[in-house]
């Protein structure tokens, strides 16, 4: 069966090339992926599928096969804000597939058209879930469509897994692009959670060379805040990974007044959940205390981003196998703690998961000369490894079985409802 998806595979090479190269210049920001959705919907119903559900703006699904193991495929639809790339969206803050997105949904549809083609479903299911909004960006856009109720929550597969969409998969396979071109392929990559803290320092305006005794610096109030949170990071512990990063998107008014208001927003990542928790709050005291300092004042806001991911051990042991017949062990990087984090990290602490790094690309991750560089690579020997480790799962139950006796969350759905709460 191994064999004839990818003989599959092979002979349908060009068409899903055409459709790689087709969607990585279509890019557009989470819960706007309409022209995305356009194109893979054609597509999909050109080659006979049927769109089983849509949901939350631009996420959709489409199935072969029916019962159990049922395994869940995660394709990300979003790009994210890259200024400077060539094939940068204008018109939506310059939104660009720096994140590679695009090709997960190639690849996918790759091993999805194989798996149908070559009748390997008889004994499963296998769903491909196409989800709009992984990149945490665009908040004031996402909170419009919480006001009008087209969404619950800021990221897509958040409001997809409270809505029960996945409740019924057994196991989901995800998979990202690596910038760094020294691997393959990477498995057992563990990611990071964040919290994205959003901080108003608040001064008061007067004229700036008449009147500077009579105002209060907001952006001073900022300056001292992001001193001392610079003499925090010698507090951190090396194996949480902690990190803090942000910008500034408001910093003044005009160069004639005292800046009376300074946004800055920033994420704070860890490894360790509950260090998580400590150093927001840490953070949150720094910045008050900083303001009040110099009789300014600031208003520090929280929103839940991502839960940690902790990759599915015995899952990702059937997707090495796999990779195997593709790249040499010391082509694989296996173990990796890697700070960056995604909304995989809140479905893999439900649902057994686990995400593989594929290389094939040139230039940075996120950045503007972030493109595909060895197609093969990306669109052709990426869907084997997804077709071929689903053939496993569905051929040998007992690897499904084993993996959700084995599978233990770290939160339960009623602390995760209070958690996204904030």
């Amino acid at each position: 069966m191994k064999k004839q998806c990818n003989d599959i595979i092979d002979q349908q090479t060009e068409e899903i090339l055409a459709l790689g190269r087709k969607l990585f210049v279509t890019p557009e920001l989470g819960f706007k992926e309409f022209k995305t959705k356009e194109i893979l919907v054609q597509f999909l119903k050109e080659e006979g599928f049927t769109i089983e559900k849509e949901y939350f703006e631009t996420g959709f699904q489409v199935s072969i096969g029916s019962g159990h193991p049922h395994i869940g495929l995660i394709a990300e639809l979003d790009a994210i804000p890259t200024l400077g790339h060539p094939y940068a969206n204008l018109e939506d803050q310059s939104a660009a597939h720096a994140c590679g997105h695009s090709t997960q949904c190639a690849i996918m549809v790759n091993a999805l058209l194989a798996l149908k083609k070559a009748g390997a479903t008889r004994n499963g299911k296998v769903t491909c879930f196409f989800t709009p909004a992984e990149e945490f960006t665009d908040i004031q856009y996402r909170r419009e469509l919480i006001k009008v109720g087209k969404i619950d929550y800021l990221a897509g597969k958040i409001n997809m897994l409270m809505a029960g969409v996945f409740d019924d998969v057994d196991v989901c396979i995800h998979l990202h692009a690596m910038g760094d071109d020294n691997y393959r392929y990477s498995v057992n990559s563990d990611l990071a959670g964040f919290i994205y803290k959003k901080y108003i320092f608040k001064g008061k305006a007067s004229h700036a060379a008449v009147l500077p005794h009579m105002g209060i610096n907001a952006l001073n109030a900022f300056a001292l805040f992001q001193s001392a949170s610079a003499m925090l990071r010698e507090t951190f512990v090396d194996e949480d990974k902690n990190r803090v990063h942000g910008i500034v998107t408001e910093g003044g008014q005009t160069v004639n007044s005292i800046p009376e208001q300074v946004i800055y927003e920033s994420y704070i990542r860890s490894f360790n959940a509950n260090k998580l928790k400590e150093l927001s709050n840490q953070y949150t005291n720094t910045a008050k205390h900083c303001a009040l300092a110099l009789n300014a004042e600031c208003e520090v806001e929280d929103i839940p981003g991502y839960l940690p991911f902790s990759q599915d051990r015995n899952l990702s042991t059937v997707i090495y196998e796999n990779l195997l017949e593709f790249a040499e062990p010391k082509q694989i990087l296996d173990g990796e703690k890697s700070v960056a984090a995604g909304d995989i990290g809140d479905l893999g602490n439900f649902i057994p998961s686990a995400q593989f790094g594929y290389g094939g690309f040139h230039g940075l991750i996120h950045g503007k000369d972030m493109c595909v560089d060895d197609e093969e690579r990306v669109y052709v020997e990426s869907a084997k490894v997804v077709a071929m480790t689903c053939i496993d799962l569905l051929e040998k139950p007992e690897l499904v079985t084993k993996i959700k006796d084995n599978f233990k969350s770290q939160i339960s759905k009623e602390e995760y409802a209070h958690y996204l709460k904030g």
